[in-house]
């Protein structure tokens, strides 16, 4: 499968530009300049971005010149440190991931698609120049499947428009259920050679966010192990998020327990879909809620990441500071060493 290179072993700066607080405060001392370097000494090639787009454009759609100065300061300290970096549009004008932001109407409202092709080109703009150490990945976490035909038009007209001022620049593109690895089959084909798919991977949800306050079905007090069965997989699922969520292990002998395997049999569609179309593969976001116990992490991370380096399938973890997931948390003072060597895949 053709590779990624330069987008290998990443970490996201989530809740820096994007799900914050929108002010100034918030901008200059939630991420500083040691936190690139940081990055680099931990061994790690490159940084995810995450951006609202209120960073850049107010309500009356005007420009704001004074928020570009974070992306000019993020991609100068990655220069510097010899860090690649991926501008990522988390929330666009009228969609959002999270429903508790209630943006909506992006997909129906060709006003609010000119809005989005609009910002893409103001990054092109200013950044299209620097496309041997700066991706764009259009938009964040397509959540319905019924977007699905909507979102492959509306990402050919943005890669089309991009093309005509950033011709090579790199630019992923997600799919439906949240970028979720199943739906990379229908994603629209590539337009050219510098088009990465993307996923997000944090299966078995019910590990990985066991206890997530921001799932209302999910149990606060519930907590699993990673090396249990899939019969308890399926059966803790369906108590904490729902019935559907139970499927996807009926593939799997139930008394066995999940190891690379789990994530090899996940990925392998997405995978034949890459080679048959010669597009490179990327997990941009991955991890484990700070519930869990460093220990069960480092057995998923592990897991996790021989699969991605049997593929040869860049990733970036979720996420570098707090955000129910940070890396650089004290939590991890015991084990970050070993985590990062397992996302730098050194087993």
């Amino acid at each position: 499968m053709k590779q990624w290179k330069g987008y290998e072993h990443g970490i996201n700066f989530g809740g820096w530009l994007s799900q914050c607080e929108h002010t100034v405060s918030h901008y200059d001392n939630f991420i500083r300049e040691e936190d690139f370097a940081k990055v680099k000494d931990w061994g790690l090639d490159h940084i995810r971005i995450p951006v609202d787009y209120d960073l850049i454009m107010d309500e009356g759609d005007i420009f704001r010149e004074n928020g570009f100065r974070y992306l000019d300061f993020a991609i100068g300290e990655c220069r510097k440190n010899g860090l690649n970096m991926i501008l990522d549009l988390h929330r666009t004008i009228g969609f959002s991931f999270d429903p508790a932001v209630k943006e909506n109407g992006f997909f129906e409202n060709e006003q609010l698609q000119e809005l989005f092709y609009r910002i893409w080109e103001a990054f092109a703009e200013r950044y299209g120049e620097y496309d041997d150490c700066v991706a764009f990945e259009l938009l964040n976490e397509v959540t319905d499947q019924a977007y699905c035909d909507a979102w492959n038009r509306i990402s050919q007209t943005c890669v089309s428009r991009i093309r005509k001022i950033a011709p090579t620049v790199t630019i992923l593109i997600g799919g439906y259920w949240n970028n979720s690895v199943e739906a990379v089959r229908d994603i629209a084909p590539p337009q050219d050679e510098h088009i990465v798919y993307n996923f997000h991977c944090y299966e078995p949800l019910l590990f990985t966010h066991q206890g997530a306050y921001w799932i209302s079905s999910m149990d606060r007090d519930f907590r699993c192990p990673f090396k249990q069965t899939y019969a308890e997989y399926a059966k803790g699922s369906v108590a904490n998020l729902g019935a559907a969520f139970s499927a996807s292990f009926d593939r799997f002998d139930p008394s066995a327990v999940p190891d690379e395997s789990y994530f090899e049999t996940l990925f392998a569609d997405a995978i034949a879909v890459a080679d048959e179309r010669d597009v490179p593969l990327y997990c941009g976001e991955y991890g484990v809620i700070n519930l869990v116990a460093p220990e069960e992490t480092l057995l998923w991370y592990e897991a996790f990441h021989k699969a991605m380096k049997n593929h040869g399938i860049g990733s970036a973890a979720w996420s570098f500071r707090k955000m129910d997931f940070g890396i650089d948390d004290p939590m991890y003072d015991g084990t970050r060493d070993r985590l990062l060597a397992l996302i730098r895949h050194e087993f």
